[in-house]
């Protein structure tokens, strides 16, 4: 089992990716947002928006990576799954399964 505490590790990890990747989404939207309102002020100076624009694109190239990283372990996550998926088809008999469902019909009737 000490194969599945590697991949139970690894899927917290694409999870804290995920939440990483909304933090920064969240993030991208008030500077974007922040950036539209300085456009709007009519005392701000063209480069002030510029350099809000310039930290949000700056944001945008960190998301991308995270993307790009979740990409690649949600991917190796699927591969996971889908062997062990295949593993235990292969050793599973319908015969027994059925045995179970019936049982289970049996007990709740």
């Amino acid at each position: 089992m000490a194969h599945r505490r590697v991949i139970e590790t690894y899927y917290k990890d694409v999870n804290n990716l995920a939440d990483l990747l909304n933090k920064l989404v969240n993030s991208y939207r008030l500077l974007i947002g922040g950036a539209n309102e300085l456009n709007g002020i009519a005392l701000a100076s063209k480069r002030d928006i510029k350099d809000a624009l310039k930290r949000a694109n700056e944001l945008g190239d960190i998301i991308d990576g995270v993307i790009d990283a979740l990409e690649i372990s949600t991917d190796n996550c699927n591969c996971y799954c889908k062997l062990k998926s295949e593993i235990i088809n292969s050793k599973m008999h319908m015969a027994y399964i059925e045995t179970e469902i019936n049982e289970d019909l049996k007990l709740q009737n």
